[in-house]
């Protein structure tokens, strides 16, 4: 299974390093298959709620909101929502999802 557009994937730093982070496929990204990133399930509906997810933090940075990056996974496993809520207040929550 490749990473299009829609498939739900592990994120990882490498071999054998997946926990329970995840992401969503925004776009076909077709280069994370050669990196060992598979892809476990697709959304069948509802695309239109992952596009609109607040995506203006991004990835990587200081962590500390003033550098337009996204969370420090670090703090998140240290401080929890608390750290999100304070620091990345527009940032957006799944509340509940249905598996089938």
């Amino acid at each position: 299974q490749s990473n299009k557009r829609g498939s739900v994937t592990f994120a990882m730093a490498g071999p054998n390093t997946r926990t329970t982070q995840l992401f969503f496929n925004f776009v076909h990204n077709k280069f994370l298959d050669s990196q060992g990133f598979a892809p476990f399930a697709t959304v069948e509906s509802g695309m239109n709620y992952i596009d609109a997810l607040y995506n203006v933090y991004g990835e990587g940075g200081r962590g500390d909101g003033k550098d337009h990056k996204g969370p420090s996974q670090g703090r998140i496993n240290q401080e929890g929502n608390e750290y999100l809520n304070k620091v990345f207040p527009n940032l957006s929550y799944i509340i509940s999802a249905t598996v089938k």
